[in-house]
């Protein structure tokens, strides 16, 4: 063999090494504490999939949404579309966001306003953590019944939509908190409870 045909082929070997090691940092840099899967932390773009690839874009998915009933005693389930996103981890994202979204009448939300998603962590128990900002804290209304809406409003959007999500636990800023509101143990993470919906 001549001296250049070996060199292309070093090199060719070179590159696929070099691109082999460089998809495995990047599999292994999303992944976390036993398998669990972070997303990044939620801005703006990311509610409106506008930092998805294009091919993404304009596909969509039904999803279950809950909203406080005309009583507001219980929630009520509203179908909407969201945005499709490539995994479960993803997905959760994008449904939190349409779910603590601002919404006009006649629906009300039983979250704060101006509670937005930080970040959202999937592991690969199925236990989702769903880190809201501080507002979902300082904005509420207070009131066992009207903490219980809050907090299966989101526990319910993940488990209804989601097979891969068996339970969620709320985080507050990053940090676990015993409750929103004072009535409502947070230290665990909760399953779905469709007896509150109407």
């Amino acid at each position: 063999m001549k001296r250049g045909a070996i060199a292309v082929m070093v090199a060719t070997v070179v590159m696929g090494l070099l691109v082999g090691v460089a998809v495995v940092l990047v599999v292994m840099g999303g992944r976390r504490d036993g398998g669990a899967t972070k997303t990044a932390p939620v801005g703006a773009t990311t509610s409106t999939g506008a930092d998805m690839p294009p091919s993404m874009l304009g596909r969509k998915i039904k999803v279950r949404l809950f909203y406080v009933s005309e009583d507001g005693t219980r929630l009520t389930g509203v179908e909407r579309e969201v945005v499709y996103g490539e995994g479960p981890a993803a997905q959760a994202q994008l449904i939190i966001n349409a779910q603590v979204a601002p919404v006009a009448a006649p629906l009300v939300s039983a979250v704060p306003p101006g509670t937005t998603l930080r970040a959202l962590y999937l592991n690969a128990k199925g236990e989702a953590y769903v880190d809201l900002s501080r507002d979902v804290v300082t904005a509420h209304t207070g009131g066992s019944r009207d903490e219980l809406l809050t907090i299966y409003t989101i526990v319910n959007a993940l488990t209804s939509n989601l097979p891969a999500v068996t339970s969620v636990q709320v985080l507050v800023d990053g940090k676990e908190v015993d409750t929103l509101a004072g009535h409502i143990d947070l230290r665990r993470p909760l399953e779905k409870n469709l007896a509150l919906v109407e």
